[in-house]
C-alpha cells in the first residue's frame, strides 16, 4: 500500500516544485560553502589582525621618532633663546669691538632730517681693528710733501673718534619707500 495520498489539482502543481528524493545530495553544496565563508572569515580576521599590529608597530616608532625630535627642537630653541638673550649679544658685540650707538637721525619722506645725530662713543679699551679690505688705498706721499698724519674733520670742526666713518665721504641713508596701496 502506498501510504501517500494522491494529489489532486492546485495541491499537485505545488508539490512536483519540492524534489522528493533524498535530501543529503542537497546538503552537500551548503555545507561546502558555509565551510568555505568560515575559513574565509577566519582568513579574512588572521590578515586584518596581523595588519593592525604592523601599524600600531609603526606608531609607536613614529611616536618615539615625534619625540626625540621634539626634545631636538626644544634643545635648540634654548640655544637660541640663550644667543638671543641681550646680555649675550651686548657681550658678543663687546668681543666684537662694537660700542653703543649714539643719537640717531631720521629723514622725513620730504627729505627733511627730524633730530640731531651724534657719534656714538668711543671707549678706550676696546680697540677696533677694521679689515683692510674696508679702507681704500692711500696714495703714496711725494718727496716734497710733508708727512704728518692728519685726522678728518667732521663738518663741525672736530675730529672724527677712531673707527667712526668720516660724515663727508660716506652716502647718505636713503628713506625707505613707503606703499601708496591701502590695505597692503
Amino acid at each position: 500500500m502506498n501510504r501517500k495520498p494522491e494529489l489532486r489539482g492546485r495541491a499537485a502543481r505545488l508539490a512536483r516544485l519540492f524534489p522528493t528524493g533524498s535530501g543529503q545530495a542537497a546538503r552537500t553544496p551548503f555545507v561546502l560553502l558555509v565551510v568555505l565563508l568560515l575559513g574565509g572569515g577566519l582568513i579574512g580576521l588572521l590578515v586584518l589582525n596581523s595588519a593592525l599590529s604592523e601599524g600600531s608597530f609603526q606608531l609607536d616608532d613614529l611616536q618615539k621618532d615625534t619625540k626625540s625630535l621634539t626634545d631636538e627642537e626644544q634643545a635648540l630653541q634654548q640655544d637660541v633663546d640663550a644667543y638671543s638673550a641681550p646680555e649675550a649679544l651686548q657681550r658678543r658685540a663687546r668681543e666684537l669691538g662694537m660700542v653703543p650707538g649714539g643719537d640717531p637721525a631720521f629723514l622725513n619722506p620730504d627729505g627733511t632730517v627730524r633730530g640731531v645725530p651724534s657719534a656714538a662713543a668711543e671707549q678706550s679699551s676696546v680697540s677696533v681693528i677694521r679689515p683692510p679690505e674696508v679702507f681704500a688705498p692711500a696714495p703714496a706721499p711725494t718727496p716734497t710733501e710733508p708727512q704728518t698724519p692728519t685726522q678728518p674733520q667732521t663738518p663741525t670742526g672736530a675730529p672724527t673718534p677712531t673707527g667712526a666713518p668720516d660724515p663727508a665721504t660716506e652716502p647718505a641713508p636713503q628713506p625707505t619707500p613707503t606703499s601708496t596701496t591701502p590695505g597692503r
